[in-house]
This record gives C-alpha cells, sequence and structure tokens, in this order.
C-alpha cells in the first residue's frame, strides 16, 4: 500500500464526480451512533467496489473523510510514555517506534467513505499499514497509562489482617 494515500484521495474524488454522487466532506463516521457496517478492505481494498455497491443500493451522497496524520500526536504519546514505568528496553523501543512515525508528518493516514442506507451506516475505512501499526503503538502506551491510573486508585487503604 502507498505511504501517503494523498494521490488516492485525488483519484477518489474524481472518480465520484465522474460517477455523478455528492460528496459531503466530514469527519469519520466510524465512531457515528447509527449500526456500522464495515467493508472489508484488506480482502477488497479497492474503493470503487465500494462505490458500486453504493450505486446499487441507490446512494447519491457520498461522506468523504480523510485523516492527514500530524507530529503532535507523536509529541502528545511521548508524553503519555515519560508517564509510564517501564524497563528500559521496552521504554527505548516505544520511542524508536513513535520518532519513526515522525517521517510521516503531513501525509493522509487514511481514508474514509461512507453512505447511509435503511438506518445503516456502511464505512470503507482505508490506512496505510504504517499508520496501522501507529495506531497499535498508541494505544499499547495508552493502556499502559491506564494501568498507572488504576494501580494508583484501585482499592489503596483496603488490607486484610488474615
Amino acid at each position: 500500500m502507498k505511504q501517503n494515500l494523498d494521490g488516492l484521495k485525488a483519484e477518489i474524488e474524481q472518480h465520484l464526480e465522474q460517477a455523478g454522487m455528492t460528496v459531503f466532506y466530514s469527519h469519520a463516521r466510524s465512531l457515528d451512533s447509527a449500526p456500522a457496517v464495515f467493508w472489508d478492505c484488506q480482502q477488497h481494498p479497492d474503493y470503487r467496489e465500494f462505490l458500486q455497491a453504493a450505486k446499487a443500493a441507490d446512494v447519491k451522497l457520498v461522506v468523504f473523510h480523510q485523516h492527514e496524520f500530524t507530529a503532535e500526536q507523536i509529541d502528545d504519546a511521548m508524553d503519555q510514555l515519560h508517564e509510564c514505568d517501564l524497563p528500559r528496553e521496552d521504554y527505548r523501543d516505544f520511542e524508536r517506534r513513535l520518532k519513526e512515525a515522525r517521517a510521516y508528518d503531513g501525509f493522509v493516514c487514511e481514508i474514509e467513505l461512507s453512505f447511509t442506507h435503511q438506518g445503516s451506516v456502511f464505512v470503507f475505512d482505508l490506512r496505510t499499514d504504517w499508520y496501522r501499526e501507529l495506531t497499535e503503538v498508541l494505544g499499547e502506551i495508552e493502556v499502559l497509562t491506564g494501568m498507572d491510573d488504576d494501580e494508583d486508585s484501585s482499592i489503596g487503604g483496603y488490607f486484610s489482617k488474615n
């Protein structure tokens, strides 16, 4: 997969225009309250198939979202990482992986197309491999930070005299 989806973004916009579909630029809809049905981008990464399904469902409006990666996400993660009590090797591994991601600052890392049909949101969510990996790293750091908070506030003050 391409490291930067910017070219694909332009291609999709052109395809939508040629197909006569209206584009509504919005935020990601994967967190909407309506039930979501996700397209299998691993097995079918071609957005044309998704748009063909939308057209078959007589959809006229497609919601378009793109996410451009910013190094600020790395800065925030580094701040969280500093709060974690990790062995030196683990800390350096996280730090290395985060620093490597800085090279992608300004890249389009995710494209989401979606439409609503019969009360459900149908979602095509394509991410670069590096962004998928970075998302996993950020999730691991959040879990580690959350575990630190839980340890401090868990059941402090309770003890057994047995």
